[in-house]
């Protein structure tokens, strides 16, 4: 997806087993982001970034969305380990990700194999991606800090 582009409409079922959808976040600003795995260092010091800038983030408008292929069960132990206080989405079947843009070819020792490509979009209150920041970009440790300067400007 591209900046301009809509959300798709079903974005699928949260750790609690809701249904999140375009429609449900309508009105609201989001800041959707895309992270490998739950529990290992990079998603971790990148959900726990975004947890300790949640408020500030809050007072801009946003409400925080983590995606994954994790399980809903796995999220809610992620979730209750890390205190984290937004939603995450269990994209078991890679739908969500692969409508995104944000599956894809990795490499790790030398080993190609596909996976999520942590990505983050910004969503406006009409469902719109305004901004999208490429794994390139994104540093885990002060991802949010990234997101509120970009806010700033």
């Amino acid at each position: 997806m591209n900046i301009g582009d809509k959300l798709p409409e079903i974005l699928g079922l949260n750790e609690k087993g809701e249904q999140v959808t375009r429609e449900s976040l309508a009105g609201k600003k989001v800041v959707l982001y895309v992270y490998p795995k739950d529990n290992t260092s990079g998603c971790t010091a990148e959900a726990c970034s975004l947890k300790d800038h949640y408020q500030e983030l809050s007072d801009k408008g946003y409400i925080v969305i983590g995606v994954s292929k994790d399980s809903a069960a796995s999220h809610q132990k992620f979730i209750d380990k890390y205190s984290l206080p937004f939603p995450l989405i269990a994209d078991v079947d890679t739908t969500l990700l692969q409508q995104l843009g944000a599956w894809g070819e990795k490499s790790m020792c030398g080993k190609k194999y596909m996976g999520a490509l942590r990505t983050t979009y910004l969503i406006d209150e009409n469902g719109t991606i305004e901004k999208i920041f490429t794994p390139k970009e994104i540093k885990t440790k002060i991802h949010a800090e990234q997101i509120l300067d970009y806010l700033k400007k």
